[in-house]
């Protein structure tokens, strides 16, 4: 081989060095970019997006820009969710996200922190203390396995009858183990529960349909479910954002004390902090 001819080729090889530098320059600052750019977290339209444009503000001030991607029903931002269209999403409560994993364990979904409570809470029209009810008294629950679940818990944790599990989800009027006073469940549509009242001693009343019906838990209700209740609902990404340091930022700006304060002072005790 002549001496030109190995001269070319360290040139050439050279050039093809520059070009790949100059190539791999070029895709970290396109990862830069990227981080730099706003995450997209789904929300359900309402309170969840009432709180994440206030968590937006927030995090807005450290840097961190968040994009409120609203929804106007609940599957849609977990289907988002999983095939990559939003960083994460806070619309839902912990047993319906185990829920819809059963459903699509392929959707690779995971709670990482506690965000909001929607209190359920047992109304009544008929009485004003608790140790006026009767026994023998009719009690409205709704009738949708989630919902009637949760309302025999609230029942069982106030010591009205007891289940087999005072924390499973699932549980129906079949796991009540003891009702010494007899009291009578009735099942009832979820919506219909507020208008039915006059009709019931007492009615255990999801927090979204007390809120139509002008009922605040926390100030018109005999009896409100513990904070710490398995419902509580949950910010929600995929395994594969699980590690991000944008989740400890964002976990952080959610459960701080400017953001509880906002959710006390715009909810007024109709929706609680959960941390």
């Amino acid at each position: 081989m002549s001496k030109l001819v190995k001269i070319l080729i360290t040139v050439a090889l050279m050039a093809l060095m520059v070009v790949a530098a100059g190539c791999g320059g070029d895709k970290k600052d396109e990862i830069k970019a990227d981080t730099k750019a706003p995450i997209k977290i789904g929300v359900t339209a309402g309170p969840h997006a009432e709180i994440m444009d206030n968590v937006k503000k927030l995090a807005d001030k450290e840097g961190l820009k968040i994009e409120v991607v609203e929804f106007s029903d609940f599957v849609s931002p977990n289907v988002a969710l999983a095939q990559g269209e939003l960083f994460a999403n806070s619309m839902q409560h912990a047993p319906y996200l185990a829920a819809t994993l059963k459903k699509e364990p392929k959707f690779q979904l995971v709670e990482v922190f506690k965000t909001v409570n929607f209190p359920m809470a047992i109304y009544s029209t008929k009485y004003k203390k608790v140790d006026d009810i009767p026994a023998g008294a009719t009690i409205g629950i709704p009738n949708d396995p989630s919902n009637g679940a949760r309302a025999l818990l609230v029942l069982a944790d106030k010591g009205f009858i007891e289940v087999k599990d005072k924390n499973s989800v699932t549980t129906t009027v079949a796991d009540i183990t003891k009702n010494d006073k007899k009291y009578k469940i009735q099942e009832l549509d979820a919506a219909s529960i507020p208008k039915a009242m006059p009709d019931l001693d007492i009615a255990v009343i999801n927090a979204n349909y007390a809120l139509v019906a002008k009922l605040n838990p926390s100030k018109d209700s005999l009896l409100i479910e513990r904070n710490d209740n398995p419902f509580l609902n949950v910010f929600v990404t995929t395994k594969a954002n699980e590690k991000d340091p944008r989740i400890a930022q964002l976990k952080k700006i959610y459960q701080s004390a400017e953001n509880k304060k906002f959710i006390a002072d715009h909810f007024k005790g109709t929706i609680t902090a959960g941390f």
